[in-house]
């Protein structure tokens, strides 16, 4: 594989992995049955996105996972002042995290058809609704409605952000700008449960949604102000349902997004792993307090920052694929020495809180380059790629993390073992993508106007 070129952020026409050549004559004419579309626009064509934009789109990918996990300190104080059960409580969870998912399988085809603003200006503003619906919940029953609306709106914010990053960038310019949204929405779930215990204690769990409501409307401000639309009216499909089934058969019909994707997923879902079950492994099995914890906890999260804003500078110089490569055999092989070190050597103090640390900061390099490589396979249909993209990475997450604690409270093997496999997979997810063929040339890439 060889390097990328160096280049800024700002420049959106950077050497990329994908086959199709750089320059005005790369888009030959589409073949029969190809997505319809313009041709692509002359190199230099797309209009960067400022820094206040770029900021914008990633504090949006960040508002599911905060609202996802900064209650959770509150499950107790929840059930005791709405006279409900533990399973009840932890119902609101599980539908807000199917409205996510569904809702980025709605909204991300939809935006390809009518554009990303639009929906983007309605999803943040009925999310701040929701939290507020949520604040004020004088039952279970409302809770749990409220907070599956809350997940279907803030989806919007999570797959719009990726495709309007699509429309205006490919290549390394691309993984700049994935690389700063990975961060903040790998983090975010790292850090939400320590921000949402001090919240909980000074402001219970009503005024936790309330907060989370406001940042919603601080976003709703954002892309009022922020974000232009990138999906301009030539380049949207239109069709409805007959359009939505062409594109969703184009993306997963492609091997190499489905590749990259899952390297993605498989990725995510090894850190949801972590997050799940570092509780009771830190704390019961290593005996670490809630102190020290939050700062093991802290730490890990940092590393994962540090490397994913050490990735956005080393694309000038290789390839996301290189870097993804790197990313995944890291992971992979850290993983296995954290079971070995948790089935021979008892799991030692130190050397488990360093292997830790490591696995976490590792995935730094898998986030934000897995993501550019796959919206760079299907840039005609960037809001359906988005759309898929992100169900599977939470529904995924979602459904490993009970794994973790299926032998109990006091061991950490279902945790090490769940992340070797999960490892495993987005190396086996990586390389499935590198060695599929080609997407064929006759696909057009996605115009983008430059008065867009």
């Amino acid at each position: 594989m060889t390097a990328a070129p160096g280049t800024a952020v700002p420049a959106a026409t950077s050497a990329t992995s994908s086959p199709t050549p750089a320059g005005p004559a790369a888009a030959p004419p589409p073949a029969v049955g190809a997505p319809a579309g313009p041709a692509a626009p002359p190199a230099g064509a797309r209009r960067a996105l400022p820094l206040a934009t770029t900021v914008v789109l990633a504090l949006l990918t960040a508002i599911a996972p905060l609202a996802t996990d900064m209650y959770l300190p509150a499950f107790p104080q929840l059930a005791v002042d709405l006279g409900t059960s533990a399973a009840a409580v932890q119902l609101s969870l599980t539908t807000f995290m199917v409205g996510l998912a569904l809702g980025q399988l709605v909204i991300g085809p939809l935006s390809d058809q009518r554009g990303r603003r639009g929906l983007l200006i309605a999803g943040s503003a009925l999310c701040a609704a929701a939290g507020l619906a949520c604040a004020l919940a004088p039952s279970i029953a409302f809770l749990v409605a409220a907070r599956f609306v809350q997940g279907f709106a803030g989806a919007a914010g999570v797959v719009l952000s990726r495709a309007v990053v699509a429309d205006r960038a490919r290549g390394a310019a691309a993984a700049k700008l994935f690389g700063v949204m990975m961060l903040i929405q790998g983090v975010a779930p790292v850090a939400a449960p320590l921000l949402g215990g001090t919240l909980v204690t000074a402001v219970g769990w009503r005024g936790v949604f309330g907060i989370l409501a406001g940042l919603s409307a601080l976003m709703l401000l954002g892309v009022l102000t922020l974000v232009p639309e990138t999906r301009p009216r030539e380049a949207r499909t239109g069709g409805g349902l007959a359009a939505t089934l062409r594109d969703a058969r184009a993306v997963l019909g492609n091997r190499r997004y489905l590749g990259w994707t899952g390297a993605l997923v498989l990725g995510f879902a090894a850190m949801f792993a972590y997050i799940s079950a570092s509780p009771f492994v830190l704390q019961n099995v290593l005996g670490l307090s809630v102190g020290a914890y939050s700062v093991a906890f802290a730490a890990n999260a940092l590393g994962l920052g540090v490397v994913a804003g050490l990735g956005t500078t080393l694309v000038d110089r290789f390839a996301p694929q290189r870097l993804l490569a790197v990313g995944v055999g890291a992971v992979a092989v850290l993983s296995v020495l954290l079971l070995l070190d948790v089935v021979l050597l008892g799991l030692p103090r130190w050397p488990t809180l360093v292997l830790l640390f490591l696995t976490v900061s590792a995935l730094g390099l898998v986030f934000g380059n897995a993501t550019t490589l796959a919206t760079d396979e299907v840039a005609h249909a960037a809001g359906t790629g988005s759309a898929v993209m992100g169900a599977l990475q939470f529904g995924v997450g979602a459904a490993v993390s009970p794994l973790v604690g299926l032998a109990g409270e006091r061991t950490a093997v279902p945790m090490a073992v769940t992340m070797v496999v999960l490892a495993l997979g987005a190396v086996g997810a990586a390389r499935f993508a590198a060695t599929a063929p080609a997407r064929p040339a006759t696909t057009p890439p996605e115009p983008v106007p430059a008065d867009a």
